[in-house]
């Protein structure tokens, strides 16, 4: 837990420099690749609820970095997308993960990271279990 509590305050930090946090990074990244989405697929994708996600849109649509717009098949959805300075707010963060992704991997080889890796998503993987979840 503090690892991941460093590693969340690294990336806080690394964003600050283009004026986003972790999260709000994630759901560019997110709206990037898959195309307009809504507030719960937001919220399913980046493990947050729909509340907090509810603000960090806010928060990306005052920066006019998303919009929202009515969703055409269901009319109490809003679609989050990216608008042209989110798109570019966006490639600005990939280059600030990059950055801190090397950095973080400093010393390690490509095995060992491997290795963590299959802990990591089998660790993930239990814990979904213990809670229950379908997708685990």
């Amino acid at each position: 837990m503090a690892t991941a509590r460093s590693v969340r305050r690294a990336y806080d930090a690394a964003f600050a420099e283009v004026n986003v946090n972790l999260s709000e990074a994630s759901i560019l990244a997110h709206l990037a690749n898959g195309g307009a989405l809504s507030q719960v697929e937001l919220a399913r994708r980046i493990g947050a609820g729909r509340a907090r996600v509810g603000v960090h849109v806010d928060t990306l649509e005052a920066k006019r970095a998303v919009r929202r717009d009515p969703d055409p098949h269901d009319r109490r959805v809003w679609l989050v997308s990216l608008t042209p300075a989110g798109l570019d707010l966006w490639q600005r963060s990939v280059e600030v993960d990059r950055a801190l992704r090397r950095h973080l991997r400093a010393g390690t080889t490509r095995a060992e990271r491997a290795a963590l890796d299959a802990v990591l998503a089998r660790i993930r993987h239990n814990a979904d279990a213990a809670l229950g979840r379908a997708d685990s």
